[in-house]
């Protein structure tokens, strides 16, 4: 028995015939669409007739006569139209593309369904048979009757193998892999097992053996293992060298040993010993270098046995892009002949080896892509007529290998976007002020594509309208750690650029340290790696930011984030991850790089559920393990933590000659120019000041954070001046704070109430035009800097 046949022997009968229809339904669809632009296609109705003659002796073994009967007459009409008694036209494609479609539907019913099923569509499965005998039977001059008749090598099987008997073995035979010799139709007979070439197969006689995920991802572990393991070698060898050179060592001391003692005649005997000792440190240093010798050579045997088998592994993993993609032509004839326009789908790189895990989240992107590039992207023919084009539309799906990622273009001839009527799109959804949305650039305007409920068409059909699909498409790419772009070229088409990474077992990261302890981030969800002076960073509504591009990027503490304890670091630049998803971008501080890797991911235990901010585990060079971060999932936690007011940056220590630190304020005001001018002031009086936009910000931050100062305005949302001064005042750890109102109302009782509250001045905003607001600064707390 082979290997193929025991990993088949757990099946059903069943199965294989459902497994059989799969496989030659997908070269029936890819050869009946090539049909459609083949002048000579000899070589297309030769893959067809095979495809359905396997078919037809599957079905026969397993005893469906609804699928034989189909196959049968498929089989007929690619007959007559290899020797020429007929021309398939489109409308014969159309219904030999039904019977394609009507087998998958009975290879998937349940066996114990399967009876209900056919009896149940026994009108429909009348209708297609009599549809495409009806083509075979325009090559005999005549009609077929109303009900066929079956032919007389489709007879109702039965136990007995009657019916087979008058079959050719060939006519009989099962597809290679579809059916076991040891399953025969009856004791009597069993069939004769005879190879089906599928067409442009390779001709190298390897067997294709089904493993289950689970069995790849314990390989993949093992595979791993393995390598880490004959990295351990190395080390092991270099401790045996170190013993080595110390074992030297102590024969020149003992060879010195000797020497001074041979002038000593009492100490005979103890020269024998020491005699005895040089002859065996001798033997003992000829057998350690000897093995050293065999260590070396077996660790490099040993790696690159290691590294061939994770590189097999890691092949084993890898599938062609054509399995991915061969239900696209398909669909996208399907699609086109719905809405009335003529499509053509060319597939560029189908032989790109794609990981099995993101070959099969492709499949929904794609598709959505696919479907949007009819809807929107192609005209009609007498559209494109006009506009001097074929009336064939043309859409392009390239893959390929590049920069060390998965590329994937999807093009199309259409019609595009005009990039004024997306801009207004936005504009009357209410995603953008029209003042703003001048200022976007294509990337930018490009992105609300991937909004959800976002479309450029007003009515709603079956095929769009809804903006679901872009939006799925592009989350379903990022869940994989890709990017998913789009560019238009008005008037001439449209393009997507999807990049991935090459496969999701092994991942490009970067290592850092975050509290003593290595993380790794992947390289494809890191947008900027760099170091950024304390001089650099600035204060604005309370929160730490940094200029990069023209653009402010908040800062955030990565120990603050994963809930770790922060680091003493004292160094004068930051290590900063820039990070982004789809709406926002953050800085994260790390302790510091420890450098790129390449990672074979270990899935966590499932009875852990989601573990927060991380996705999966790995196992370093030293065999100690390290976690890597779930980007996504950290940028929302980011969100999440600076919603609730709960995140706030501290800067590490400084070095002890450093000049002492500044005294810290806070200012509280719901107004921006209010605040600004206020910290602005204060800082360049040297004062550290912090901004709060309204009363309950400042009190989450006054329990945080200490301040030697706070200035207030009393009229903000949540909470007012005189509600802050009050919780400050009768806080037991923050009483002795001092406080200063600064509000618009100059009335005296206002001026009681605040000082009543516990305020140590009130003071008006016109104190702005002269010295009183800083004098009741330094009266208050003194100058910026201490003593």
């Amino acid at each position: 028995m082979t290997n193929g046949e025991s990993d088949l022997s757990n099946f059903s009968m069943l199965d294989l015939f459902g497994m059989e229809v799969e496989t030659q339904a997908a070269i029936l669809n890819e050869n009946l669409l090539a049909l459609e632009n083949q002048q000579q296609p000899d070589k297309e109705l030769e893959a067809l007739m095979r495809g359905a003659h396997s078919i037809k002796g599957a079905a026969r073994i397993v005893q469906i006569n609804a699928a034989v009967n189909i196959a049968h007459v498929m089989e007929d009409c690619f007959v007559a139209a290899q020797e020429g008694a007929i021309a398939l036209e489109n409308h014969h494609i159309d219904r030999l593309l039904e019977g394609v479609d009507l087998l998958q539907r009975i290879s998937q019913v349940k066996e114990e369904n399967l009876e209900e099923w056919l009896s149940q569509h026994h009108s429909e499965i009348e209708r297609v048979e009599s549809a495409i005998q009806a083509i075979a039977a325009e090559s005999r001059g005549k009609t077929p009757p109303e009900t066929p008749s079956p032919p007389e090598d489709r007879q109702p099987a039965s136990p007995a193998p009657t019916a087979t008997v008058e079959d050719s073995p060939a006519e009989e035979s099962p597809p290679p892999g579809a059916i076991a010799p040891q399953a025969p139709v009856s004791p009597a007979k069993p069939p004769i097992p005879v190879q089906q070439t599928p067409p442009e197969a390779p001709q190298s006689g390897d067997r294709v053996v089904r493993l289950s995920a689970e069995n790849l991802n314990r390989l993949m572990g093992l595979a791993g293992e393995s390598l880490i393991e004959a990295n351990w070698l190395e080390p092991f060898a270099d401790s045996l060298l170190k013993l080595k050179s110390h074992q030297l060592e102590l024969s020149k001391t003992l060879q010195k040993l000797q020497n001074s003692m041979e002038d000593i005649p009492q100490h005979k005997i103890t020269r024998d010993y020491l005699d005895r000792a040089l002859t065996i440190e001798a033997d003992c240093r000829e057998l350690l270098s000897a093995r050293i010798n065999e260590l070396e050579l077996f660790s490099r045997r040993f790696a690159n046995l290691s590294d061939r088998l994770y590189r097999e592994v890691i092949d084993s993993h890898m599938r062609p892009f054509t399995e991915g993609v061969q239900g696209f032509p398909r669909m996208m004839r399907d699609l086109g002949k719905q809405l009335n326009k003529q499509v053509r789908l060319e597939i560029i790189g189908k032989s790109t080896p794609v990981d099995r895990d993101i070959l099969e989240k492709l499949e929904a992107p794609l598709t959505h892509i696919l479907r949007n590039a009819i809807a929107h992207g192609i005209e009609p023919p007498e559209e494109r007529v006009a506009k001097g084009k074929p009336t064939e539309g043309k859409v392009r799906v390239e893959a390929a290998h590049r920069g060390g990622m998965l590329s994937i273009l999807v093009c199309d001839d259409g019609r595009g976007i005009e990039l004024d009527t997306l801009r207004q799109t936005a504009i009357a959804k209410g995603l953008v002020a029209p003042d703003m949305a001048n200022q976007l650039s294509e990337t930018e305007l490009m992105e609300f594509l991937f909004l959800p409920r976002f479309s450029t068409l007003d009515e709603v059909t079956e095929i769009s309208g809804r903006g679901f699909g872009l939006d799925i498409a592009k989350s379903m790419v990022q869940e994989v750690g890709g990017f998913l772009r789009a560019h238009s070229d008005p008037g001439k088409g449209m393009t997507f650029h999807l990049q991935l990474p090459l496969t999701l077992s092994v991942i490009r990261t970067l290592l850092v340290e975050i509290a003593e302890e290595p993380y790794a981030f992947p390289l494809t969800r890191i947008d900027r790696i760099l170091r950024v002076s304390r001089s650099d960073i600035f204060v604005a509504e309370n929160r730490h930011y940094f200029t990069l591009d023209d653009r402010n990027i908040g800062l955030v503490a990565a120990h603050q984030v994963l809930d770790l304890p922060e680091s003493d670091s004292e160094s004068d630049t930051l290590s900063v991850l820039v990070l982004s998803d789809r709406f926002t971008q953050y800085g994260l501080i790390v302790d510091r790089f420890l450098g790129e890797r390449d990672l074979v991911v270990r899935p966590l235990d499932p009875r852990l559920g989601k573990v927060r901010d991380i996705s999966a585990a790995a196992l370093m060079e030293d065999g100690s393990p390290v976690l890597i971060v779930d980007v996504e999932d950290l940028v929302q936690s980011i969100d999440r933590l600076l919603t609730n007011g709960g995140l706030s940056y501290t800067r590490a220590k400084k070095h002890p000659h450093k000049a002492p630190p500044r005294k810290r304020i806070l200012v509280v005001d719901d107004s921006i120019t209010v605040r600004e001018m206020e910290r602005k002031l204060l800082e360049n009086n040297g004062y550290d000041v912090q901004v709060a936009v309204n009363g309950m910000d400042a009190w989450n931050a006054a329990r945080t954070t200490p301040y030697d100062l706070i200035i207030s305005d009393v009229d903000m949302p949540r909470m007012n001046g005189i509600e802050l001064v009050n919780q400050i005042k009768t806080h037991p750890k923050l009483k002795s704070i001092p406080v200063i109102i600064v509000s618009y109302k100059d009335r005296e009782e206002d001026r009681i109430q605040g000082l009543e509250a516990g305020a140590n001045y009130y003071l008006t905003k016109s104190s702005f035009h002269d010295d009183t607001f800083l004098k009741a600064v330094l009266d208050t707390i003194g100058k910026a800097h201490p003593g």
